[in-house]
């Protein structure tokens, strides 16, 4: 299908998802829901693609929000639709068994910031914003801010940053444990992609259970967590993966990974 508010790439083996909105300020609505929904299935079953980027066009904005202008015409039972729509497409992202890198270039404000939060790690530039503005408008955060930002910097900072509406800079959220590496503006795209290629050149296999590993044990407690990781470290025995970084290591050569995410 073609898109009107996305724009999807494929280099080397790296998929770079833009949301391709700058007038709105690459604003949220239920088009580039459905969009990225149809895509995302897409990229699941695309053996090509071992690593997906997130970002969102222009210099101003990653994604400054869900599009408000949608908003006064919907019925409370309208509003949860779209709340539970916007949960549906990141939980779909979160849970892709490859690697996803927000590249937040801008705002990443409401939906923006809960977009960047459903990736595995983000990586900003120095003129990155990240907040949750909802409640000057009368609102909460709808599309999973209010349970994946207490799961990563705690309740009581989660509380302040949602209930005070504060808009915080890069560096701040380095500080928070939020954002993985702050980059120069001209930077920042260029350093993402040397880290997707880095992730390209592991093998997939591997790199799907660690995702798996980490996130499933986050959710449960220590013990549990122990036994899923003994569990994927057994079965990784049994991959292509495991036996081409072996025999690569002993014959000291650099491995090449042919597998894909079944072996």
């Amino acid at each position: 299908m073609g898109y009107e508010n996305i724009v999807f790439e494929v280099q080397s083996g790296i998929g770079v998802l833009t949301i391709n909105r700058p007038r709105a300020l690459n604003a949220l609505n239920p088009q580039t829901f459905y969009e990225m929904s149809v895509l995302l299935e897409r990229v699941r079953e695309d053996a090509r693609v071992r690593v997906l980027v997130l970002t969102g066009a222009g210099e101003k904005a990653f994604v400054a929000g869900a599009d408000i202008k949608v908003f006064p015409s919907m019925t409370p039972l309208q509003g949860r639709q779209f709340a539970e729509k916007g949960q549906r497409v990141f939980s779909l992202m979160e849970e892709l068994p490859i690697p996803v890198i927000a590249c937040v270039n801008g705002f990443a404000l409401g939906g923006g910031f809960e977009a960047a939060l459903a990736c595995d790690f983000i990586y900003a530039s120095e003129t990155a914003r990240f907040g949750f503005p909802e409640v000057t408008l009368g609102l909460v955060p709808g599309f999973g801010g209010t349970q994946r930002l207490p799961r990563l910097i705690g309740r009581a900072r989660a509380k302040e940053l949602c209930m005070s509406a504060e808009m915080i800079d890069a560096r701040r959220a380095l500080e928070m444990g939020l954002v993985a590496r702050v980059f120069p503006a001209d930077r920042l795209f260029e350093e993402t992609m040397k880290m997707a290629g880095v992730l390209t050149s592991r093998g997939p296999n591997a790199l799907r259970s660690l995702k798996r590993v980490i996130d499933r044990g986050a959710d449960g407690t220590f013990q549990t967590g122990c036994a899923l990781e003994a569990e994927a470290f057994g079965n990784c025995f049994g991959s292509r993966d495991m036996k081409e970084g072996v025999s690569a290591f002993l014959e000291k050569r650099l491995p090449v990974f042919r597998g894909s995410l079944s072996d």
